[in-house]
């Protein structure tokens, strides 16, 4: 089963992760991640532009040094940057001194309190260190955009039923995503503005 949005439990199983914000917001927050990346960045920017929306962007560190000027159009066009680790390691399947050291080693390139773990998975090892210097952001729904099994059509009915204020979307900047994002996100901000919510960064 695919949950698109994320069980309210959550909250209280990992409270040291954020995983919204209160539902009297008349905000959402839109993030990325994996990015930057020059096939599908560039247009995401084009997009938020137009249309007058800052983001987050929870930044790969090799992907930093590879397109640094992709990076610094991000920040420079008012965006919001997190860490994202050094090379989208898994948590759970890496040891705690390689993933701390990666943490660290994309946090001088980036330099964020902002945290969001690849795939969602880290140990409570882990976040038990993390959450000491840095705020781990999580989500509470889900696009799919990554996996073909699920059409675009059942993710946008998706945030027309689901997204509510103070949510916090995922969407992601990778190459393999790029055609389905280029559909899905007009449509998606179309949808969170009609609600009546305006989009902010997360801080």
């Amino acid at each position: 089963m695919k949950f698109f949005k994320t069980p309210r439990f959550f909250r209280w199983v990992f409270p040291r992760r954020t995983w919204g914000f209160s539902r009297s917001n008349t905000v959402v927050y839109l993030t990325f991640d994996d990015g930057p990346n020059p096939e599908i960045t560039p247009w995401i920017l084009d997009c938020l532009k137009e249309k007058q929306i800052r983001a987050t962007f929870f930044c790969v560190g090799s992907n930093v040094l590879k397109y640094p000027v992709l990076y610094q159009r991000i920040l420079d066009e008012g965006h919001t940057i997190g860490n994202h680790t050094m090379d989208h390691e898994k948590g759970s399947k890496t040891s705690f001194k390689s993933y701390s050291s990666s943490i660290e080693e994309t946090n001088k390139l980036v330099n964020s309190e902002l945290f969001r773990p690849p795939y969602g998975r880290i140990t409570f090892r882990q976040t038990r260190h993390v959450s000491k210097k840095y705020k781990i952001i999580m989500w509470s729904w889900l696009s799919y955009d990554y996996d073909v099994k699920v059409s675009v059509s059942k993710i946008l009915q998706k945030a027309k039923k689901q997204i509510v204020g103070g949510d916090i979307l995922v969407m992601h900047d990778n190459q393999k995503v790029a055609t389905r994002v280029k559909e899905i996100l007009p449509k998606l901000i179309d949808i969170v503005e009609k609600k009546g919510f305006s989009f902010a960064i997360v801080s």
